[in-house]
């Protein structure tokens, strides 16, 4: 019943905002805890050892998001993602893959990095991807900065941070990851290594499901 719920919960709230917001799904032309912690000994071009994670570092489902946080649609998914995570809380965890196919993408990427450098990362990435629309088109993200800094973040380390040689890392492993993959558009969502074929809040919840009961 538990699922039944949640799964017509998701339905219902998809009507309207997601429908709009996919309609600025992203399609670049070219691919130029609850707590954060390190995946469970992961090294592939869908998982590296060093993605923030989001749930149990042993879960037996794992969502894997090539997430923008510029992207419109990661925004609109964001909610249903976590709705999926606090119904299966020992079962699921969520990794996130940076994707930067927007002006003000790798900024606010390294200020979810930062976070993670304080221990702010969950509550950074919820304010940072709430505060999306007053942001999108400012390649400086300084609506992105004021979300971090009233979710906790300590904007004058952040900025002493921001250029560390460790989140540049980062962001190149997981761009060149986005190319071997090959990424076109955000939000991607692999869920045991099971590409997501038809993006919307429903068929996540299908897939998930679907693997979480393949576990009993």
């Amino acid at each position: 019943m538990q699922n039944r719920t949640l799964a017509l919960g998701l339905i219902a709230l998809s009507l309207i905002p997601f429908s709009a917001a996919f309609m600025f799904y992203e399609r670049p032309q070219d691919a130029k805890e609850t707590t954060t912690q390190n995946t469970k000994a992961d090294n592939t071009p869908l998982v590296r050892d060093y993605s923030p994670v989001i749930g149990p570092e042993n879960a037996p489902v794992t969502i894997v998001e090539f997430f923008d946080p510029s992207c419109e649609g990661c925004r609109a998914m964001y909610p249903y993602v976590k709705e999926i995570l606090a119904e299966y809380p020992d079962d699921v965890r969520l990794v996130l893959r940076y994707v930067l196919f927007h002006g003000g993408s790798e900024e606010a990427v390294r200020i979810l990095e930062t976070a993670r450098m304080q221990s702010v990362y969950k509550p950074v990435l919820d304010a940072v991807v709430k505060s999306q629309p007053q942001w999108h088109d400012d390649p400086k993200v300084k609506a992105a900065w004021e979300a971090a800094k009233s979710a906790g973040l300590d904007v004058d380390l952040a900025r002493d941070q921001l250029d560390s040689p460790d989140i540049d890392k980062i962001i190149k492993q997981d761009m060149g990851d986005v190319q071997s993959v090959k990424i076109k558009g955000t939000p991607t969502f692999y869920v045991n290594g099971q590409k997501l074929s038809k993006l919307g809040p429903q068929e996540l919840y299908d897939l998930v499901k679907s693997e979480v009961d393949a576990l009993n």
